[in-house]
């Protein structure tokens, strides 16, 4: 296991005084914008904490077991598919009351992209804003481990594998790949030979262990008409994908069993028999625009949520899901944050594989 590395040390008012050649009480002033300083050394001053990427402090605490203190969230995803995504709602819903009961608060806050997300953690880290982060969405190229371990903040990775390059941060994990071989074991048993899987985001961790289960399952079984797509979770982009895989169409992007399609948009793939959602919202909506094509839902195409939710059992048919305890996931997640806090070693956890419920939108395949 190669060591921890030692946490960058913030810089203080006496590094700037040193660094700007006046004294501690003449930064304070000058920081402050209290009188005692001239202009020019209160611009020097300030000038010089730009340079060592000061920042002021505005936690009331520091994590003491009494009071008040501060975890931080960030979540780089378009913020316009938050409001209908049951799982992070329950996610946070369960790590919030672990919080509570630790009369802990939660920062939360949603970026554009990773780039801006670490941003964020570096400005925290340099306030003093929190005293340790949930990270969600592993990246499989991910930039965010490293800058946790330099900073050293203590960190929990929600939903990546465990990291033996990054033993100060702990790990809450599900296994996607047992959950997908699990789907696609109940669809074949079923005669369906031509899946689409329309998948969330690419570059995120879970995305592509899913892909890459759904294809080795489907080498295995020798099912040539396998196929996932990538999207934004929403339920814009899951009925519009459906629609053009139920009218034969090939989208730019794709993933089949033997790799990525080349090309743009054209006509001449297979109409699937099963259709595998990666949430809830978009299942829904895929089953709206399946109907409204004139597709029967299971009997010309079956269907199954990633995230079960009350969603699954308010739409006609009722919908086939993967269910697991988000709640308890989040729970779990916040327990190995304040450990990591009061001291403990990271580790890494991993919660149950999420169980398929077949209801009324899975049957046999009818051609």
């Amino acid at each position: 296991m190669p060591a921890k590395r030692s946490p960058a040390r913030r810089p203080t008012m006496k590094d700037i005084a040193q660094r700007a050649g006046v004294s501690e009480s003449a930064v304070s002033f000058a920081l402050n914008d209290r009188p005692g300083v001239s202009e020019i050394t209160r611009d020097r001053v300030r000038r010089v904490a730009e340079q060592l990427g000061w920042r002021p402090s505005t936690a009331a605490r520091q994590l003491s077991g009494e009071g008040a203190a501060t975890v931080g969230l960030v979540l780089a995803r378009p913020a316009d598919t938050l409001g209908v995504d049951s799982f992070f709602l329950q996610l946070i819903s369960g790590i919030q009351e672990v919080l509570a009961e630790r009369h802990l608060g939660l920062l939360f806050q949603v970026v554009e992209d990773v780039d801006d997300e670490c941003a964020v953690y570096r400005r925290w880290w340099a306030e003093h804003r929190v005293d340790g982060v949930l990270v969600v969405d592993p990246r499989t190229d991910d930039a965010r481990p490293d800058l946790l371990d330099e900073l050293g903040l203590p960190a929990v990775v929600i939903g990546g594998a465990p990291d033996a390059r990054h033993p100060g941060l702990s790990t809450v994990w599900a296994d996607d790949a047992g959950a997908m071989a699990a789907v696609v074991d109940e669809l074949s048993a079923l005669g369906h030979r031509r899946i689409v899987h329309i998948a969330g985001l690419p570059g995120l961790a879970h995305t592509e262990r899913r892909i890459r289960t759904l294809r080795a399952e489907a080498d295995r079984r020798g099912l040539a008409e396998v196929r996932s797509v990538t999207t934004d979770y929403s339920d814009a982009e899951g009925a519009a994908v459906t629609r053009r895989v139920l009218q034969g169409g090939v989208l730019e992007g794709e993933v089949l069993a033997g790799g990525m399609v080349e090309g743009g948009v054209g006509e001449g793939g297979s109409r699937p028999t099963a259709l595998i959602y990666d949430n809830d919202v978009m299942a829904v909506a895929g089953v709206a625009a399946a109907t409204e094509l004139g597709f029967s839902v299971p009997g010309d195409v079956s269907v199954v949520a990633w995230e079960d939710s009350a969603l699954c059992r308010m739409v006609k048919p009722w919908l086939s899901a993967l269910s697991r305890d988000t709640v308890e996931f989040g729970r779990t997640a916040a327990k190995e944050l304040t450990s990591l806090l009061d001291g403990e070693p990271a580790r890494a956890v991993r919660v149950p594989v999420p169980r398929l419920i077949s209801r009324e939108s899975t049957g046999p395949c009818g051609a």
